[in-house]
């Protein structure tokens, strides 16, 4: 079934075999046989067998019925084949299709990957940049604030010179409250005269404690009112558990803004809570616009004297 007849006895298969004559047949089968008798090749062991498809490949396209079956047989083969030579060259094409869309798939996420990475860096540096500017203005603006209370207590150290008596030893002494109780870490006497020492001469640091209350408080003895009065200006202690410094005593000159020690004790406890941030520029532009009205009316008042 599977033999090709015409090609057997050397002629062309498919369409062109099925329009040779029979003569033609004849022709070639003798050529073959001359050719492939066992006679001819007495030391071939296929030489019988091969002279034997000759034979039946003779036979079966010189019978008219037997030869029109073969013909369409191998027409219907020869059409399969080529169906599935075409079905397996449409598959190999589809595939390369499929594999070439694949590939620019990976490209094109591997750019946006690439792309999505080069936008984080990018904003990490943005991120960088701004935080080391943050930096920079919180620290011009510490300075800026050291700055003010160092030339505020030179010009108040020098109109403290005409001072004198016994009040003025009240007077230079400030008092500083803190949240003992918030796990940020207490105040020592040595912590706290290392911070007002900054402002100037501390003469005695007295810790004062009540029970167990949540609230520590100090005095600080400083060395002028001048001095005093820059330590109450400007922010004190550590960031997460600030100091809130105000009068121990208010004086003739700083009349505009007495506190009552029991009244400071519960405005300092509310001010604890909000001590940072804005609220903590907030309570310290309070103060100095309290001060500065106070200095204004003792300089008018000491005017009004002369």
């Amino acid at each position: 079934m599977e033999e090709d007849h015409y090609q057997v006895l050397g002629l062309q298969s498919g369409r062109e075999g099925s329009k040779l004559s029979v003569a033609d047949i004849r022709k070639a089968y003798r050529a073959r046989a001359l050719v492939c008798h066992p006679d001819k090749r007495p030391d071939d062991p296929n030489a019988a067998a091969l002279f034997q498809k000759i034979q039946t490949a003779y036979e079966l396209l010189t019978d008219e019925t037997a030869r029109k079956a073969f013909d369409e047989f191998v027409r219907l083969r020869d059409e399969r084949l080529s169906r599935e030579h075409q079905r397996a060259s449409d598959v190999s094409s589809k595939r390369r299709k499929m594999m070439d869309e694949l590939n620019e798939r990976e490209k094109a996420f591997d750019a946006q990957k690439q792309k999505e990475e080069n936008d984080k860096a990018e904003e990490d540096r943005a991120a960088k940049k701004l935080r080391e500017e943050i930096a920079r203005i919180r620290a011009k603006h510490a300075q800026k604030s050291f700055n003010f209370a160092q030339s505020f207590a030179e010009a108040a150290k020098k109109e403290s010179k005409a001072d004198s008596g016994q009040a003025l030893d009240k007077e230079k002494m400030v008092k500083a409250t803190w949240n003992s109780l918030s796990g940020c870490g207490d105040y020592s006497a040595e912590r706290l005269r290392e911070i007002f020492e900054r402002f100037g001469t501390v003469e005695d640091v007295v810790i004062r404690r009540k029970g167990f209350k949540k609230k520590g408080s100090a005095i600080i003895v400083m060395g002028s009112k001048a001095e005093a009065d820059a330590a109450t200006r400007s922010p004190c202690g550590d960031l997460s558990n600030p100091l809130l410094v105000l009068p121990l005593l208010s004086s003739t000159t700083n009349s505009g803004y007495q506190f009552e020690d029991k009244q400071a004790e519960a405005d300092n406890d509310g001010e604890l809570n909000n001590i940072v941030g804005a609220g903590y520029h907030a309570y310290e532009d309070s103060v100095l616009k309290k001060l500065q009205k106070a200095a204004e009316k003792a300089k008018l008042k000491k005017q009004a004297q002369q």
